[in-house]
């Protein structure tokens, strides 16, 4: 469908910042320029429940879409989140239940929302096509794609090279991914850097079902709180936008100084023209804390629209305390494992070990050496994961 017949550079511009890659991009931006309404796909795997700044690259590109009148299209992957996405990865990932998913999904829109345009957002669920599929859709599915195509992905075949396994599950990841893109009739599919083997494989499928073959607009990855590898929950290096006020304003002050320009460029809505004055600011001398200070606020106030500043930090700019709030328990002996994740400050006992083992948890600020260790808590024990993280425990 057409919205203009008069060529709009503008809206090309608009819609292509920030890209690290578009294919075919003379295309793509031929129909952007003429007017064209394009259906532009964003799929979102609900793994774990909270939306985290690295989401927001994207969910950000896609609203650009829809401010110029395209139709965005956000799939949940209610089954690709199953599997496991195996882009980057060198060890197959746990594979998660369905009610694991469905958890995840319910809060991964209410947080999407901060972001997109509720009423212009057409949400589909992978259920709806897969669900019905019969083996026989499948098995035409697979025959749409070589396996000697699929192992030359690069995380696939260095796995395969250093001898570690590769599961038959993962390969069928890119092609249901690639589907989706079948199903909703995409014109467009975005993504992160790491997402453009499975985005060029969509490509390929739609061809084979009989489609146009989709474009492709790829996004950069987001660095976490440690500033090397990407933002990641599992990492423990992200600042998730749905957290209270004064735990994002703490993490964002502890944004590398390096990556403070980074981050206002990929996670706020500040102008070239505010990108550049901080940009000079810290080339002429400026304390980067200062610098960093107004990223915090930036971020919090765009996700906490009204909230005051005495919240989240005091006159002089320290910190506001960092409790997360009072949970309430029930007395009795438990392992330290259980006891975190009774708390809500991890998802499983696994990942009570795993950060553990970081030194990454601590009671009344002692570190725990082992989660097996049972306790009994008490009215007032301080629980810490991380520096950001922390709940005091009202005991019934």
């Amino acid at each position: 469908m057409k919205k203009r017949q008069n060529l709009d550079h503008g809206a090309w511009d608009a819609v292509s910042t920030g890209a690290v890659e578009i294919i075919n991009r003379e295309h793509l931006k031929s129909r952007i320029e003429r007017g064209d309404r394009l259906r532009v796909k964003l799929g979102l795997d609900p793994t774990r429940p909270d939306i985290h700044l690295g989401h927001t690259v994207v969910l950000r590109a896609l609203r650009r879409y829809q401010e110029q009148g395209h139709q965005a299209v956000l799939i949940i992957g209610d089954w690709t989140a199953r599997i496991g996405d195996p882009s980057g990865q060198n060890v197959t990932r746990p594979q998660l239940t369905k009610d694991e998913v469905d958890a995840a999904a319910r809060t991964y829109l209410d947080q999407a929302w901060k972001i997109l345009d509720k009423g212009d957002t057409e949400v589909r669920y992978q259920s709806e096509w897969f669900d019905p599929m019969r083996l026989t859709d499948v098995v035409q599915l697979n025959s749409r794609y070589t396996v000697a195509r699929m192992l030359a992905r690069e995380d696939f075949a260095k796995r395969t090279k250093e001898g570690r396994p590769v599961g038959l599950h993962e390969l069928l990841y890119p092609l249901l991914q690639a589907y989706d893109s079948v199903a909703v009739k995409s014109d467009l599919e975005l993504g992160g850097t790491d997402q453009t083997f499975n985005l060029l494989v969509g490509r390929d499928i739609q061809q084979a079902y009989g489609q146009p073959p989709q474009d492709i607009q790829t996004m950069p990855l987001l660095e976490g709180l440690d500033g090397v590898q990407k933002m990641s929950k599992s990492l423990d290096n992200y600042i998730g936008i749905d957290e209270p006020p004064e735990v994002m304003y703490r993490k964002a002050m502890a944004v590398p100084d390096v990556l403070i320009v980074r981050y206002l460029q990929l996670t706020t809505e500040a102008t070239p023209a505010e990108i550049a004055d901080a940009t000079r600011a810290l080339a002429d001398g400026e304390n980067p804390k200062t610098v960093k200070q107004r990223l915090a606020e930036r971020l919090v106030q765009q996700f906490h629209p009204g909230t005051q500043t005495e919240a989240y930090r005091d006159v002089s700019g320290r910190f506001a305390p960092a409790y997360t709030g009072t949970i309430n328990l029930q007395a009795g002996e438990r392992s330290i494992a259980h006891l975190f994740l009774d708390a809500g400050l991890v998802e499983s006992k696994s990942e009570a070990r795993r950060l553990a083992g970081q030194r990454g948890l601590s009671i009344n600020d002692q570190p725990v050496a082992s989660t097996d260790e049972r306790v009994t808590p008490i009215n007032g024990w301080i629980l810490r994961r991380g520096t950001h993280r922390v709940v005091r425990l009202k005991v019934g």
